[in-house]
This record gives structure tokens, C-alpha cells and sequence, in this order.
């Protein structure tokens, strides 16, 4: 059974194109993109559509300037997380929650694999063992999330 969910994200994964590398943000040359200029800030991010959220975190990445997440991330948000060019703010809070399709409590197939992919250390436990099979918020802090993955950065401020 685990296989063939594999097999069904990578397929998910390669119709919507999610391996693709993007050069730019949008309105962004690429010239800019490249710049280390001033950082992107994601504040109070509620989450949403995970596959749009992961090809904006794949413009993010490529942009290689800093991005730096405040205020509350919470659920497709949360894969913005271990960017290599991100930070979280240490006042920041970390929420996760099963994938639901939106206004219902049906949790979809190979969604949760797709999040899974963005996780590592105690984070990726927690989500595999507890946090995608729940409909409510699991809400922690900044200093939590690093506790359970040592790997993420702190922001200076």
C-alpha cells in the first residue's frame, strides 16, 4: 500500500508539475531574483491550496533571496518552513492540521505525502504519527518547531 501511495504522489507531483524550477516571482526579473536584496516576509499565513503553496515555495527558493515567516504559519504555510533561505521569527507560532478538501472534513489521499516531503526530524514524526490524521490546529511555538528540527533557523529578530 505504501508504494503504490508513493507512486501516486510522484505521479501527482509530475502532472502538476511540481518539480519544475521557477527563476522568478512574479513582476520579478530575473536579475532581481538572483539579487540578496531586501527579505520576503510571510506574515500571518493561514495556509490554503497545497500545490499552489508548493510552487510558490519553489519561486521562493529560486528567487535566493532571504524569506523570513512571522506571526502565525499555519497548515500548507507550514512547508515554507525548511527552505534553505528561510528563517522563522522566534515569535513566531507553527500551526498543523490534517488536508482537508476546503468547507468539508474529507481528509484527501496523497495530499498529507506531498507536506510530508517538506518535514524532517521530530516535525516529520509528529505529522506522520499524529498531526495529518487530525482536523484540529496543532498550534507551537518557533522555539518548539526547532526543538523537533534542530535544522531550522531562528530569525535575528
Amino acid at each position: 500500500m505504501r508504494l503504490l501511495t508513493n507512486r501516486l504522489a510522484a505521479a501527482l507531483a509530475l502532472m502538476l508539475g511540481l518539480g519544475a524550477t521557477i527563476t522568478a516571482l512574479p513582476g520579478m526579473s530575473e536579475a532581481q531574483a538572483r539579487g540578496r536584496g531586501q527579505p520576503i516576509v510571510i506574515m500571518n499565513d493561514k495556509g490554503g491550496n497545497v500545490v499552489k503553496t508548493i510552487r510558490h515555495r519553489n519561486r521562493l527558493v529560486a528567487s535566493g533571496r532571504p524569506v523570513e515567516i512571522r506571526g502565525y504559519c499555519r497548515s500548507a504555510c507550514t512547508i515554507y518552513i525548511t527552505m534553505p533561505n528561510a528563517c522563522l521569527s522566534p515569535r513566531a507560532t507553527v500551526g498543523f492540521h490534517a488536508p482537508r478538501l476546503p468547507g468539508t472534513t474529507i481528509i484527501p489521499p496523497v495530499v498529507d505525502e506531498l507536506m510530508a516531503q517538506f518535514y524532517r526530524n521530530g516535525i516529520l514524526r509528529k505529522w506522520n504519527s499524529e498531526w495529518k490524521y487530525s482536523l484540529k490546529m496543532h498550534k507551537i511555538s518557533a522555539r518548539e518547531y526547532v526543538r523537533l528540527d534542530p535544522q531550522t533557523r531562528l530569525c535575528r529578530k
